[in-house]
């Protein structure tokens, strides 16, 4: 293997174990990594930890001269410091230290979540339109989990048996391998164990809970493509995704009147930056929304 091929697993591995990344930043971080060192004619981790800003805004420019846009520039951008960094850890050269380069500003657009009504018709509707009943049970836990705890996609999959039985509250593993504690209503415990027990395959030790057709890990696409199914049924746009669910989640809460910084928590979110574009949607109408519909022990 070539000395190019060895930095590019040894960051995909790094990633993907030490910082527990999803398989989507994976692909694209590593991806990031390769045209780096392809534009570049890099051979080893020395010469990406020598990286300087400038070199870095000279890569950075020749991509936009390809056509990329400001958020895909900023992406690239967020990859290839933890790139750098990485390789200076490694080397020990500035160990930790981040190369100083600002991205283009990104103007935030709002979060869209769905309604309380959409998200319980969404989660009926997955259910119902499965191949397997096993399969409809399995995909209508994902979605509660993410609906009714905030979960992320890459979260929800990567639950493992040891974490069964579900209690009122679960640990979870977030991105930068942070954990934090979320609460669990009794709706989403009931719907994963309901599937845990019509679930064809063993449910034990260190395996995944949530399974794809022929025993092995559930894919994120697998999920994605059955809520794309239930939406075109239900006549949704195209924003409800998966992670709309989690942004419904954050709004009805925020919308009962939780404070930022409990939310920032539930959320996993590193910065409290990223939790304040929630108090942008309109409190009044998320607060009852939340009492009506959203999912709890009477309903």
């Amino acid at each position: 293997m070539s000395e190019t091929g060895d930095i590019i697993d040894q960051w995909r591995e790094h990633l993907a174990i030490a910082r527990r990344r999803s398989p989507h930043t994976v692909r694209a971080y590593v991806a990031t990594a390769a045209r780096l060192l392809e534009y570049r004619h890099i051979k080893s981790w020395q010469q990406v930890a020598d990286l300087s800003t400038r070199d870095l805004r000279g890569h950075l420019a020749e991509r936009r001269a390809e056509g990329i846009g400001n958020v895909s520039a900023a992406r690239e951008l967020s990859a290839l410091k933890s790139f750098v960094t990485h390789a200076r850890d490694l080397t020990g050269a500035e160990p930790g230290a981040a190369p100083r380069i600002r991205g283009p500003r990104i103007k935030k657009g709002l979060p869209r979540p769905i309604t309380p009504d959409e998200a319980t018709n969404m989660v009926s509707t997955v259910a119902e339109s499965a191949a397997e009943d096993w399969a409809g049970l399995r995909d209508s836990a994902v979605l509660l989990l993410m609906y009714g705890a905030g979960l992320r996609i890459a979260e929800a999959l990567s639950l493992k048996a040891s974490d069964l039985p579900l209690g009122e509250t679960l640990v979870v593993t977030g991105k930068g391998n942070k954990q934090r504690v979320v609460p669990l209503l009794p709706v989403v415990r009931d719907a994963v164990a309901a599937y845990v027990a019509e679930c064809p395959f063993e449910v034990s030790g260190d395996a995944p809970i949530f399974r794809g057709v022929k025993g092995g890990p559930l894919s994120q696409g697998i999920v994605q493509k059955a809520m794309a199914r239930a939406r075109r049924a239900l006549g949704l746009p195209d924003t409800a995704t998966p992670h709309a669910l989690r942004h419904s989640f954050a709004t009805h809460l925020l919308g009962s009147g939780a404070d930022l910084r409990s939310l920032q928590e539930l959320l996993g979110h590193a910065s409290l930056g990223s939790t304040q574009i929630y108090t942008q949607v309109d409190a009044a109408k998320m607060l009852e929304a939340y009492r009506s519909a959203h999912p709890r022990e009477d309903g």
